[in-house]
Formats: structure tokens, C-alpha cells, sequence
């Protein structure tokens, strides 16, 4: 999402070619890589490994080369070796703040850690999604010069996100508009702290909804785990609503537009894209106070924050699960006791998005950069 948006907001300015992962698109001026023959079936890691081969040897002739996340950062930084070009890396996560990935990766997370770790020395200039992730960086990457590392927010396309008002739709997907809801979306993955959600909405008023945009899940243990607390929290109460299918735009903006509040509950989140959404779209955000949640939700206007103590490991586990779990609860409680305020905070998280995180002001901001290494 941030690529895609990124490259709509800079082409008037620059000539971007893009290259990727995945299916062939049709858009002019992208190009993408499939996994070579010779490694179908190998180590996710190690594909990777392939495509970024391919990607470098096609870069020839750029005068700069800018990668996002491990996958592309070694495309990236073998480029800019082998054409003698400056690279740019954006972190939208850490590999070593993510060590539950060593669940879906295997050995391939220690090679994934390697590529991410190299590619970060070696960039002309990193950018972080967040100053929360600034400080990620340079407490996980001790050796890069801080004069490197420039904070440049993800955004929001305000057009395509806004409020959709559609009960019929919402219905149809089994939401009755007519009830308060909490709204969940994102991947099942440890991160983004589901089960803890799933806990903590055992504490809520029976009339409140939870509704859980969710799916893709990293490992078949934690999609495991994720569908005992969902069957769990059913047998108690009503309005439990699993969407476990990748909704469209214009379907995920009507659902977010009839949220009492949004819940962001990740234990690690460098900036969340999720969150502009649903402020976008006038729905009062609940999220942890982590990462860089805190310089997207202003606590007290345009949401709230729930506090948490984390441990210091890379895991970024609650010390006190139970309190965090608590803790959650009440707020969403609050929140959702008080609909008035909510929508209070929901039309200011709009303005907000407008003010703070439109594309055009990313991409000045980007561009920038690009200028200062050529």
C-alpha cells in the first residue's frame, strides 16, 4: 500500500520504475519477478534470495535504487554494488523486533535477519515510518550513523478513504449497524496482539459487537490459537463477527465507517497504515501505546492509548498480560459507553488525517531525500 501510493504521489515529479514481487500487473512502469524454477519449494528466505537477483541485475541505469522491506532490501543493496547507484531503504518493520517470525521462517529468519541487518549498514539513507521506528532502528542497528536516518510518515489516499455510509452492505456481512461495534483489522500474527483482544472483549457489554477483519495468518499455531478465542468468546456472547476474507476498499471503508471505535492492539507497530484508515473514514481509534501508534492516535481527541510495559527482548510481550488485558477493556469500554464522544474523536482523527498524513506531503518529503544522494 505504501509503494503504491508513494509512486502515484511522485511520478509528476520523477520517472519511477518499479520492480516487485508476484503476478504480472498491467500498470506502465512495473515490473514483476517470480520465484526462479530452480528454487520453487525452497526456504521462503531463500527465494527471496532469487527474486532479488533478478530484480538487482534490472536496475542498471536508475539513479536511485529505494527498497522496502527485508524482501526487496536485498534486491536493493546488491544493485547498488553492482551499478554503483546510492539506496534508500524505508523500515516499515524490524526483523529483530519480529523473533516470532522464526516460527514461520525457520533458519530462514536468522537469513532474513542478515539481509535486512547489511542492507540497513550500507544504505545511503534509511527512512523510518515513525520516530518511534527511528529510535527502533538505531537501537537494533548501533553502527548507523544517525544522521542517516530520516522520519518520513506513511499516508492516507483521502479520496479513497472516507466515509462510506452502506447498512445494507454492513448487514449483509452479518454487522448489525444498528449495534455499538469494536472493529479489528489486520493480519493474524503475533504482533498485532489479537489473542489479547479476544480477552479483553470477554469484559465488554453484552449490546457492544466485535467485529474482526482478519486473516492471513503467519502460522497454522497462531491461526490455531486465534480460532479457540473466537469459538470461545461466541459461546459467551453475541455479535462475535469473523471476517476471515480480504475485504474491497469500498467494503472495509463501511465497515470502518459505522465503528463505534477502531482497536489497534498490537504489541509491535512501527506506524500502522490501518489506523489512518479508519481515522480517515471517522472512526474513533483505541491503540496501544507503542511503536508509533502514539504519533498517529492523539490521545484524548482523536482516540485513545492504553498503556503497556514490554519487554525488552525484541518480543515485545506485556510484563503484565493481564493488566494490559484489563486495561484494554476499559478503554474500549469508555469509548464505546459514550458514542457522542467517540464521534467527537472520530471527526477529529479526519482532520488529522488530512493535516498530517496526506501523500503529496510524503512525497516532497521523499523526494527530498533522493536529491540530497545524487
Amino acid at each position: 500500500m505504501h509503494v503504491a501510493e508513494l509512486v502515484t504521489a511522485l511520478r509528476p515529479s520523477l520517472e519511477v520504475v518499479v520492480r516487485c514481487f508476484g503476478a504480472p500487473r498491467e500498470e506502465a512502469g512495473v515490473h514483476s519477478y517470480g520465484v526462479p524454477t530452480e528454487l520453487a519449494g525452497a526456504n521462503p528466505a531463500l527465494t527471496t534470495l532469487g527474486v532479488d537477483l533478478r530484480i538487482a541485475q534490472d536496475v542498471g541505469g536508475a539513479d536511485v535504487v529505494h527498497s522496502h522491506t527485508w524482501y526487496a532490501n536485498g534486491a536493493g543493496h546488491i544493485a547498488s554494488l553492482l551499478h554503483g547507484i546510492p539506496h534508500v531503504v524505508t523500515a516499515h518493520s524490524l526483523e529483530p523486533l519480529r523473533p516470532w517470525k522464526a516460527e514461520q521462517l525457520g533458519g530462514g529468519y536468522r537469513v532474513s535477519s542478515w539481509i535486512e541487518k547489511t542492507a540497513f549498514e550500507a544504505a545511503d539513507a534509511v527512512i523510518a515510518v515513525s520516530g518511534g521506528m527511528r529510535r527502533d532502528i538505531l537501537r537494533a542497528y548501533p553502527s548507523l550513523d544517525p544522521d542517516r536516518v530520516s522520519v518520513v510518515y506513511n499516508g492516507i489516499d483521502l479520496d479513497r478513504w472516507k466515509s462510506v455510509d452502506d447498512a445494507d452492505l454492513v448487514r449483509s456481512l452479518g454487522i448489525d449497524p444498528d449495534r455499538p461495534s469494536v472493529v479489528f483489522v489486520g493480519r493474524i500474527t503475533r504482533q498485532k496482539g489479537l489473542p489479547y483482544l479476544l480477552r479483553a472483549a470477554r469484559q465488554l457489554p453484552p449490546e457492544v459487537q466485535l467485529v474482526l477483519c482478519a486473516g492471513a495468518p503467519d502460522t497454522p499455531e497462531i491461526l490455531a490459537e486465534v480460532e479457540a478465542g473466537v469459538a470461545a468468546l461466541a459461546q459467551e456472547r453475541s455479535g462475535v463477527v469473523w471476517i476471515d476474507r480480504l475485504l474491497s476498499q469500498h467494503d472495509l471503508s463501511a465497515v470502518l465507517s459505522i465503528a463505534t471505535t477502531f482497536v489497534c492492539p498490537s504489541i509491535y507497530e512501527p506506524l500502522g497504515i490501518v489506523n489512518l484508515e479508519a481515522m480517515a473514514c471517522g472512526a474513533a481509534v483505541v491503540g496501544t501505546a507503542t511503536g508509533g501508534i502514539p504519533e498517529v492516535v492523539d490521545d484524548g481527541v482523536t482516540g485513545r492509548l492504553v498503556p503497556i510495559e514490554q519487554a525488552q527482548d525484541g518480543t515485545g510481550t506485556p510484563l503484565d498480560p493481564d493488566r494490559f488485558v484489563d486495561d484494554l477493556a476499559a478503554t474500549l469500554m469508555e469509548v464505546t459507553s459514550d458514542p457522542d464522544m467517540a464521534r467527537r474523536y472520530g471527526a477529529a482523527g479526519r482532520v488529522r488525517a488530512e493535516k498530517e498524513f496526506g501523500w503529496d506531503r510524503i512525497a516532497v518529503e521523499t523526494r527530498r531525500i533522493y536529491d540530497s544522494l545524487v
